[in-house]
């Protein structure tokens, strides 16, 4: 039995309580663990959710918990040690997973060989990993954390490792060796695929009554309030059975209708024929005849839920399911607290709220271009902090990060602006992204949900109403609406916000009474004066904010200050008379810890169900669309998988830094807003698609949390993850220095060659030079907001992001098979000082290569003599068969002189001749660096 504890920020604790049966496992055992989950469920305050486990079956949230992976030992646990005879016993394993690995021992033998998976065979003095020719390269990468695990922990960290390719039987000595176990090679037979048309599951809802018998109570559609608080109930999903258990139920009705259950489940495989049906109680029969007409298998995976604890699949198959309700029980307890101790006399201090510090230092340079259909307008300093509801912007942002300058850029939409501008600002930023350098991070963000760091990068910022674009006047026109862009002779109404005086904002709202709010400050400006309204709800630290705001607007403004519940009949009178308005204190929402999900792109005519790749025609996609959710997504057991047309959404548990796979694009989910991380070897190529990418994830809404579809999302590259990034991860910044694909990067620590490279800095594929930047775009530094030149400060990382957070650089987290150590007797860690190369077109770099390479071109000559010749497509960055046990840095020295000469036009003699920086880029424009 496994427990696992999350301690949510607000709120009382939950629980994950997982008992694992193993393939030999007695009924009473299996009974008896499902009585103790329940006794622990009850002793935790019924706060868990419960999940059955079968050996082979079990869930990759499970499987998360044991890193790098679980290796189940046949027989029954004994506290004796110690092989047979003093041999060591020679074993052998097959791996499935890219994120999570399944590892099971299979006979040694050359009949449990396959196309498909990755093989380990664990000998005494070497381990050799066997990779299948259709197996990919995340799943050899997880092959080798399994042999990094089998030689650390049973060979001491001494022995030799092996990799073998399906395939490739001749002119290797590890090979002949391998095959040589097997008795020598012979040729794997090949499966034909079996191709199985997806059936749409027949979803089901059975009500537990106190004797253990199942009433079904509907099928197919449901909703939330067909479930009630005093009984038990069943979802029957086919693949995956829920029960859920109200909060009004005892304990002795959870565990009848946890024993109907689990009985109706291994019925099946205990009892074949209802002759045999003795020992089982009368009132459990309905529920084993039920099973078993239903067919279904002893390894049904079982989740028991308690009510408010429900999983986001569970919620799925309910139609409108409420948003959680938000733990307000903190809130509410300190307000108490506070009160009573004020009564007594003592000086009680505002708890404080949530820190929003930014985690970038904010003292960089901005730009912002204001989109006018086909061209840009870059606004003068004075002008960059006042935007226009019914414009879009550009906002370009260079601030110090870790060790060079970063680029961050946003694309703010504001709330009226036009479809033609939306459209626009997103294509005009992907140009200025293709122009830069670097890779900057990109973010799209719409008026009202801006993220605090946007915020804290403008400092003072007016949104007014109306707009300045050719694209909004139009529209207006056709319409024939009013133009409502700000006019200082006209009424305007303003909230005032923020949380200090370098991060403020002054938004304008309807100049009516209904906009306004006891837990802000307003200003309302009219013909005749000017009225500052501060509500009753509302801090001191509002009402500086409110004095600093109206002397940014005009400093010769003296405002008439009024307070609520005193207000005038000329103040009511400029609102258009009085109105009701709320008055409630506003608390920010509570926001969950992140969820990590993994992108796979399946070109829409194939879909992974339960980690297969299945042939779909687009009418079944279309009976799945159908299923959930407004015909947007199909939910699957074991991980979350989401149908969407060509894409497939996986979460992944407990991640860490090392779950950011190179091939793969993945999403943080962090509520507020989200990222897309793109990997260098993934296929997404440009920004643009990647925000594409977020917003139809933002309309799956996995997780059935109610996102709006407003969500900022950014867009960060690997290897150039920015601090607001990496602080949601214990992030290891050597990490992002290797180079290579997963199974490369991991080959290479695993034999302690460190394919690290000090200082290297990634440059986009679609990097062009300085002088191709559009004239526009290139203007002369502007010194943002008028405060004259800033400083290079460090601002602090948030410390409360998140109970599990760290700061970047506040604690490097290192997996075992990422850690660059002594793994061979003779060898060290020095090692990855002689593979580190100086930056590429560095002025240092270029002046040693053009004094260097006319005397080192003779030996790198000689030395290329002496290496194996690869065709092109395997050594280029993104290859489905990428060569192995090569210098990541010189791919092209292992083509051979014809294909050499056919793809640079020159000779390896004058290529090598030429500068770095030349080499570099021609071997960037053939995808070999």
């Amino acid at each position: 039995m496994v427990a696992a504890a999350v301690f949510p920020k607000i709120g009382t604790p939950h629980y994950d309580i997982h008992y694992w049966l193993g393939n030999d496992t007695k009924k009473v055992d299996s009974g008896l663990a499902s009585e103790k989950a329940l006794e622990l469920d009850a002793a935790l305050g019924s706060c868990s959710v419960q999940y059955r486990e079968i050996q082979g079956q079990e869930s990759q949230k499970f499987l998360s918990y044991f890193k790098p992976c679980l290796i189940p030992i046949e027989g029954v646990f004994t506290s004796k040690q110690g092989n047979l005879n003093g041999e060591y016993q020679v074993r052998m394993y097959t791996c499935k997973g890219d994120y999570v690995v399944h590892v099971k021992e299979v006979p040694f033998q050359r009949a449990s060989l396959n196309h498909e998976d990755i093989f380990i065979l664990d000998t005494a003095p070497k381990i050799f990993l066997f990779s299948g020719c259709n197996s990919t390269i995340q799943e050899r990468a997880k092959g080798l954390e399994v042999v990094q695990y089998l030689k650390d922990n049973k060979h001491g960290g001494k022995c030799e490792v092996a990799t073998i390719e399906d395939g490739k039987f001749v002119g290797d000595i590890d090979v002949g060796e391998f095959w040589s176990l097997f008795g020598g090679y012979a040729p794997i037979p090949r499966e034909s695929p079996s191709v199985q048309e997806p059936v749409a599951p027949s979803i089901k809802l059975f009500w537990i009554n106190l004797q253990g018998k199942l009433r079904q109570t509907g099928s197919n559609a449901f909703s939330k309030e067909m479930l009630e608080s005093d009984k038990c109930y069943m979802l029957d999903c086919d693949g995956e059975i829920f029960v859920w258990m109200g909060r009004q139920t005892l304990l002795t009705e959870r565990r009848t209708a946890t024993k109907a259950i689990e009985t109706a489940v291994l019925s099946f495989a205990y009892v074949p024929a209802l002759s045999l049906v003795a020992p089982i109680e009368e009132k459990m029969l309905k529920s084993c005849e039920y099973v078993r007409n239903e067919g279904r298998s002893n390894r049904t995976h079982l989740t028991f839920l308690s009510e408010g604890l429900e999983s986001p699949i569970f919620r799925s198959f309910f139609a409108n399911w409420p948003k959680t309700v938000e733990p307000r029980l903190y809130e509410e307890g300190r307000e108490k607290v506070a009160a009573i101790f004020k009564h007594q006399g003592y000086d009680v201090k505002e708890l404080p709220e949530e820190d929003n510090e930014p985690s970038i230092d904010c003292t960089g340079t901005t730009k912002v271009w204001r989109v006018d259909g086909d061209e840009l307008f870059l606004l003068v300093v004075t002008e960059q902090t006042r935007l226009y509801s019914g414009d879009c912007y550009i906002v370009q942002y260079i601030f110090p990060g870790n060790g060079k300058d970063e680029t961050l850029f946003y694309a703010w939409l504001g709330g009226r602006c036009v479809m033609e501008d939306k459209t626009a600002a997103i294509s005009h930023m992907d140009t200025m992204i293709n122009s830069a350098r670097t890779s900057p991070v990109v973010a799209q963000i719409h008026e009202g949900k801006e993220p605090a760091q946007f915020f804290s990068i403008l400092q003072r910022l007016i949104i007014f109403k109306g707009g300045n674009s050719p694209g909004y006047k139009k529209f207006i026109e056709e319409e024939g609406m009013v133009d409502e862009t700000y006019n200082e002779n006209r009424v305007a109404l303003f909230r005032v916000q923020g949380t200090s005086p370098d991060n403020m904002q002054a938004i304008q709202v309807d100049q009516v009474s209904s906009s306004l709010n006891s837990s802000y400050c307003y200003i309302l400006q009219t013909e005749e004066s000017v009225f500052t309204w501060i509500g009753s709800l509302s801090s001191s630290r509002d009402h500086n904010l409110l004095d600093r705001m109206v002397e940014l607007f005009n400093p010769t403004w003296l405002p008439v200050s009024v307070r609520e519940g005193n207000e005038p009949d000329i103040f009511w009178d400029a609102l258009g008379g009085k109105a009701d308005y709320p008055k409630g204190k506003e608390i920010q929402g509570y926001t969950d810890d992140p969820h990590l999900f993994a992108l796979k792109l399946t070109g829409g005519k194939a879909c992974l169900i339960d980690g297969s790749v299945t042939s779909v025609s687009h009418a079944h996609l279309s009976e799945f669309k159908t299923r959930r959710l407004q015909g947007k997504l199909l939910l699957q057991v074991k991980a979350i998988h989401v149908f969407y047309t060509s894409h497939v959404v996986k979460e992944i548990y407990n991640y860490t830094q090392d779950d950011l796979v190179t091939e793969d694009v993945l999403l943080l989910d962090c509520q507020r807003e989200i990222y897309v991380w793109i990997g260098l070897h993934s296929v997404i190529r440009s920004k643009q698609e990647a925000l594409s990418l977020g917003l139809k994830f933002l309309e799956m809404d996995v997780l059935v949390e109610g996102l709006s579809l407003e969500v900022p999302i950014y867009v960060v590259s690997e290897g150039n993850e920015p601090p607001f990034f990496t602080r949601f991860f214990s992030w290891d910044h050597s990490k992002a220095n290797v180079l290579g694909n997963s199974f490369e990067r991991k080959l290479a620590i695993l034999k302690g060659k460190s394919t690290s490279v000090e200082g290297h800095k990634r440059i986009s594929l679609k990097a062009k030079s300085r002088d191709s930047t559009p004239v526009g775009y290139r203007s002369t530094p502007v010194t943002t907001n008028g405060r004259g030149p800033r400083g290079r400060s460090s601002s602090p990382v948030p410390s409360g992001a998140s109970s599990d957070f760290r700061a970047s650089g506040d604690r490097l987290l290192s997996s075992p098979s990422l850690v660059v150590k002594k793994l061979f007797e003779g060898s060290t860690a020095d090692n990855s000082a002689e593979q580190t190369t100086p930056l590429s077109g560095s002025p240092s770099t270029e002046l040693r290569s053009s004094n260097e390479s006319e005397s080192s071109t003779q030996d790198r000559n000689a030395d290329d003599e002496k290496l194996l010749i690869y065709p092109y497509e395997r050594l280029r960055m993104v290859s489905p068969n990428p060569a192995t046990g090569i210098d990541l840095t010189r791919r092209e020295a292992y083509l051979s002189n014809e294909e050499f000469r056919e793809k640079f036009g020159m000779s390896k003699p004058a290529f090598y001749k030429l500068p770095k920086w030349k080499q570099n880029k021609l071997k960037m424009s053939l995808d070999l660096f």
